[in-house]
């Protein structure tokens, strides 16, 4: 299979640089794959599993927040969390679950709380779907 080049850079530095045969990832649209020779792209990043299959093996992990770009074959993702599936922590995945559905639940968090807490929920719905997958 034809393959392009992947960066996948987070601010905690470089997580995956190679050559890929296909990446798939959320966008705040849904999801997209990108092959070979895609044509120039540019996306905001939603969260979510992406999946990069390199050297024939399919590797999974949590994306969350970012952008994605394809210029010139050279696919750059840079999201603000990525964490691939064997390198997530599910007991701190749930426990950061329980601490956001007490914050949701309490009758006297604020709105601003509320949203935070939804926030961070979906964070943590998106590692634990993710870590199932190793």
């Amino acid at each position: 299979m034809t393959t392009f080049l992947l960066k996948i850079v987070t601010p905690d530095g470089l997580q995956f640089e190679g050559q890929a045969e296909k990446l798939i990832v959320r966008t705040t649209t849904g999801d997209v794959a990108i092959l070979a020779r895609h044509i120039n792209f540019v996306a905001p990043l939603g969260m979510g599993q992406a999946v990069v299959v390199a050297d024939g093996q399919r590797r999974t992990a949590a994306c969350i927040g970012g952008m994605l770009s394809v210029v010139d074959g050279v696919v750059t993702l840079v999201p603000t969390t990525f964490e691939w599936a064997d390198e997530i922590d599910l007991q701190r995945a749930e426990k950061a679950y329980q601490r956001a559905d007490q914050i949701i639940q309490d009758k006297q968090s604020s709105d601003t709380d509320i949203k935070m807490a939804e926030a961070r929920l979906r964070r943590a719905l998106v590692r634990k779907s993710v870590a199932s997958t190793k």
